[in-house]
């Protein structure tokens, strides 16, 4: 299996646009053009495309904040497996390499994001890779995870 994380480009917008989630899904996370349109008002984020043997299966958005805490964060702000790929394993597979992507790209100590308390599925999915609840709560009222590197 061939895995690739690929930034937002025109060839591949439309096909990123499509990607969509289960109906129980949609009051966890936005849609691809809800973050599209939010990684247009703010640089920090990376929205990429991931690919597994040149199929696009999911979508993610990350960034580097510099003014939160004292060195900055690290986030992974949006992960989502379209429909169609889910319940194939490519959740832990596509979160084991964009952990490698942020550790490489920011060089850093630990990773954030966050998420509703009631997404017993993502919650699972990030207990497992060692994210773990440290106390905080986003803007969005949504509960922050850490992973330490």
């Amino acid at each position: 299996m061939t895995i690739l994380i690929s930034e937002v480009t025109n060839e591949n917008i439309n096909d990123i646009l499509e990607l969509s989630i289960n109906e129980a899904q949609k009051s966890f996370i936005e849609t691809p053009q809800q973050c599209l349109e939010e990684a247009k008002e703010c640089s920090n984020f990376k929205p990429v495309g991931l690919y597994s043997d040149n199929s696009l299966v999911g979508f993610a958005m990350y960034g580097f904040f510099p003014e939160e805490g004292i060195n900055g964060r690290v986030w992974l702000d949006r992960f989502l497996i379209d429909s169609k790929y889910q319940g194939l394993g490519l959740g832990s597979i596509m979160l084991t390499a964009l952990i490698e992507r942020l550790k490489e790209e920011f060089m850093c100590n630990e990773i954030y994001l966050s998420i509703i308390a009631d997404n017993q599925a993502a919650l699972y999915l990030y207990q497992k890779f060692g994210f773990k609840f440290n106390g905080e709560v986003d803007s969005n009222n949504e509960m922050i995870m850490v992973k330490n590197l």
